[in-house]
């Protein structure tokens, strides 16, 4: 690990990127360059003491998941996150979009996303980014780690609060949807793969699971339209647009109204609420 070149390599970015490159309000005049640092550490989850000794070389070791999290938090690139990991003394991660990287033009547009649901999962299920109405909609994913924080996992293993934002009758549609988009992921990938390693969580924690992974269904089409629940707000129709990386392996997920419709105008009640409610309900 070189500290100090991690240093300087987190300082110099976090003064080049400006507020607004993160999807942050740019406010008032302000005396720092580029972001501030708890800025940098809300962006990644992180306590604003660890980020801050990360850069005065005080901070110990980071994980690759801290790693991941700052990588997100300054929209490095993949050759920068590269870099990122070999200073902190750890091997480069790889590409393909599972390992929690968010691939940097899906999140230039996930940004920019203020008035409407949008997300970035990966092709297994894991929810990589998501703005502020996303998580008002289906709660905050940071809190999650692990398997857990993945979206099929949740909805076989964790089906009480998962499910309660979709439909009772569009439930079994669902999980037959997540089952044959994750046959399709690991068809590709292979059983050693952490798609494989997801199945065989499954298969040991859901006989519901185990049932529709034996029917073979492959699928990877996302809805063009759904019924969503929000607790306060009640049921939401959205469409629902995917955009992918070249080799399809993340999505960036928006969900819209037509304008001047029943949807539209609670898409904006939700805004207007925000997390607190669902967070009130979902525990």
């Amino acid at each position: 690990m070189d500290r100090p070149a991690l240093a300087d390599f987190l300082r110099r970015h976090r003064e080049a990127l400006q507020p607004g490159d993160a999807g942050l309000p740019t406010g008032p005049r302000r005396r720092t360059a580029g972001l501030r640092r708890e800025e940098v550490a809300g962006l990644a989850v992180m306590s604003v003491d660890y980020y801050t000794r990360l850069e005065q070389q005080r901070g110990p070791q980071p994980s690759v998941q801290m790693l991941a999290a700052i990588s997100r938090a300054l929209r490095l690139t993949d050759d920068e996150r590269d870099y990122l990991y070999r200073l902190a003394g750890h091997s480069s991660p790889d590409r393909n979009g599972t390992g929690g990287q968010v691939a940097a033009a899906l999140l230039r547009v996930l940004d920019r996303l203020e008035d409407c649901p949008a997300l970035i999962i990966s092709n297994i299920g894991d929810t990589l980014a998501q703005n502020r109405m996303a998580a008002a909609l289906f709660g905050d994913v940071s809190q999650y780690s692990g398997l857990e924080r993945n979206e099929i996992y949740r909805w076989f293993v964790r089906p009480t609060a998962e499910r309660l934002r979709y439909p009772e009758a569009d439930q079994p549609r669902h999980s037959r949807a997540q089952v044959s988009a994750l046959r399709a992921a690991y068809g590709s990938m292979g059983p050693m793969s952490r798609a494989g390693e997801l199945v065989l969580a499954l298969l040991d924690k859901s006989e519901e699971f185990t049932g529709l992974w034996a029917q073979h269904e492959v699928a990877k089409r996302f809805e063009d339209h759904k019924t969503l629940v929000h607790p306060e707000i009640g049921f939401i129709e959205v469409d629902c647009q995917a955009l992918f990386t070249e080799d399809q392996s993340q999505a960036l997920l928006v969900l819209t109204a037509p304008p001047g419709s029943e949807g539209a105008d609670k898409l904006k009640l939700l805004s207007v609420l925000g997390l607190e409610t669902f967070s009130d309900h979902s525990h």
